[in-house]
């Protein structure tokens, strides 16, 4: 059985002004909340949250002296906690003008968040609890990563979007034009990659390790043929055709095939002349405003329309340069949407940051790791499980030294994740998860271990008799004659006496 204890390390600063009537002991003081987080009867994951109230420093109080929230949260982190996993909450007064009209809580690009007093001690403590729902882990970002363990029912349809945890990913863009004879299209993806990717995959490599490559693909057609509508005089795409698209595309890009990762697929697709316009609509019939969507887990398609000549003698194949901001804005956003980063849950009294061109704040690369280290600590549980039911199948398998040694590494990870997780040390819990993946994938899919190699003995005897028997029959009746034989001279001596 899995059992996890989630440790979040807290501070709650008072900015003066904003300090509770109602404290149960004068500043600075500890308090500890916990909650369980239900998954099944084999498996019990416990969040604690240890909180330390405390007054704001001079220089704290100088940087919530800032004109806006963001300068606040600029001046502020080099303040602050910025180890992995902790998170401070600065409460300020009530009247402040640091949080515009109608917002209660600022979450910041970093590890902190400032949050507006209101009532007592109680009512502040629900809103903190808001905040960190947000800013770590969720109960359902939990059951989501433990998506395997859940009974069906209690999960969200959300809950199966994300990826899954691995080593590593593989991004591939492809641009799609299933008509050269009509539009040559250049896309500069090389630097639209160092520009708006880059960033990114720099701040997730803490996470997995990324490749990524692209690829134009010519005559690739979509698998769905569109429908005219002569309102609009434009070709549209239902919701509920979406999913054949995938399909025959898929059989072209060829890159998922030889690949030890999941490989994220992000296809621009320039329709062809006869097939132009063409829109994306929603299950309501309505337009879609990106003109593209995402398949959980595979990746995004967005369809890029080219606009037509204003003179119809215009010479073929026309000229098409892709504006690449535009299409790496979507594929940025299905991206955050595939690792689970989307902020559509947020309360409507919360204020976010927009973490820029690094494309995620460090509280959600720090949600991702929560999630991921422990699907990790369930999936080397579940995998040395199985080897172990293995080995117990057969039992004349032979485990090699170096097989032993890496069960025993893994084992001895998974112990020292857990052991970090409650310590409220999450990189080095999110290391040690990774370690005892790698080692237990190792084991388990190590060549000597393939139970083809080890036959149960009924087969053996299946196999043996029928070869042997044949050459055995000669054999027994030549010894039962030399055995008779041999007893015949022995008596014969006697009889001359």
């Amino acid at each position: 059985p899995v059992q996890v204890q989630l440790v979040v390390p807290m501070a709650v600063v008072f900015a003066p002004g904003s300090v509770p009537g109602d404290l149960p002991r004068p500043l600075p003081f500890r308090d500890v909340q916990e909650m369980e987080i239900s998954v099944n009867l084999r498996t019990s994951v416990t969040s604690r949250y240890e909180m330390r109230y405390r007054s704001t420093t001079a220089h704290e109080e100088a940087a919530l002296a800032a004109a806006t929230a963001r300068e606040a949260d600029a001046a502020l982190y080099p303040l602050q906690d910025t180890t992995l996993g902790s998170l401070t909450m600065y409460v300020v007064p009530e009247t402040s003008s640091l949080l515009p009209q109608g917002i209660n809580v600022y979450v910041g690009k970093h590890r902190s968040a400032l949050v507006r007093a209101g009532g007592g001690l109680a009512a502040l403590q629900a809103r903190l609890r808001e905040v960190t729902q947000v800013m770590s882990f969720t109960a359902s970002s939990i059951a989501a990563a433990l998506s395997d363990r859940v009974p069906n029912g209690q999960l969200g349809p959300d809950a199966r979007r994300n990826l899954k945890s691995s080593l590593g990913y593989e991004i591939t863009f492809s641009l799609l034009n299933p008509d050269p004879k009509s539009h040559t299209v250049d896309w500069d993806i090389e630097g639209a990659v160092n520009r708006f990717v880059k960033p990114v995959l720099d701040k997730l490599s803490l996470v997995a390790n990324f490749s990524v490559d692209s690829q134009i693909l010519y005559y690739a057609v979509l698998g769905v043929t569109p429908r005219y509508d002569k309102e609009s005089s434009s070709f549209l795409l239902s919701a509920h055709s979406l999913p054949h698209v995938i399909n025959p595309v898929e059989a072209r890009l060829g890159s998922s095939a030889a690949s030890l990762y999941p490989v994220l697929n992000f296809l621009l697709y320039v329709p062809e002349r006869s097939h132009s316009p063409l829109y994306i609509q929603d299950k309501d019939g309505a337009p879609v405003s990106t003109n593209a969507f995402h398949s959980p887990r595979w990746g995004g398609i967005m369809v890029y329309n080219v606009e037509a000549p204003a003179s119809p003698q215009a010479s073929l194949p026309l000229h098409v340069d892709v504006d690449m901001a535009r299409v790496m804005e979507v594929f940025l956003a299905q991206l955050r949407l595939l690792f689970g980063l989307s902020r559509e849950e947020v309360p409507p009294t919360f204020l976010l940051e927009n973490p820029g061109n690094e494309g995620l704040a460090d509280w959600e690369l720090d949600h991702l790791l929560w999630a991921h280290t422990v699907e990790n600590i369930a999936t080397v549980s579940t995998t040395l499980t199985s080897l172990a039911q293995l080995l117990d199948k057969i039992g004349n398998i032979v485990i090699k030294d170096d097989v032993a040694s890496e069960v025993y590494r893994a084992v001895a990870s998974v112990q020292s994740a857990v052991t970090e997780l409650s310590l409220g040390h999450l990189l080095a819990a999110f290391q040690a998860s990774k370690e005892a993946v790698t080692c237990s994938e190792r084991a388990f899919f190590d060549p000597s271990l393939l139970h083809l190699l080890y036959f149960p003995d009924d087969q053996k005897f299946a196999i043996y008799i029928p070869l042997f028997l044949p050459m055995a029959v000669p054999i027994l009746l030549s010894l039962a004659k030399i055995v008779r034989e041999t007893r015949l001279r022995k008596k014969e001596p006697t009889k001359m006496d």
